[in-house]
């Protein structure tokens, strides 16, 4: 199950170098998560501030 980031995301950009796949992007009010490249690891919510990032 991909993760997904809740509108708690607060943009500060802690997630997207630690996504080992690289499926975190900059969105126009938050960072998004491509489903189809999620890997379910975690490693986002791992180093969110706010638990933005979820399992969808």
């Amino acid at each position: 199950m991909a993760y997904f980031i809740h509108d708690t995301c607060i943009s500060c950009g802690a997630c997207e170098p630690e996504c080992p796949v690289s499926c975190i992007s900059e969105g126009p009010d938050k960072y998004v998560i491509n489903p189809d490249e999620c890997i379910d690891c975690g490693a986002c919510n791992a180093v969110c501030p706010v638990d933005a990032p979820q399992p969808a």
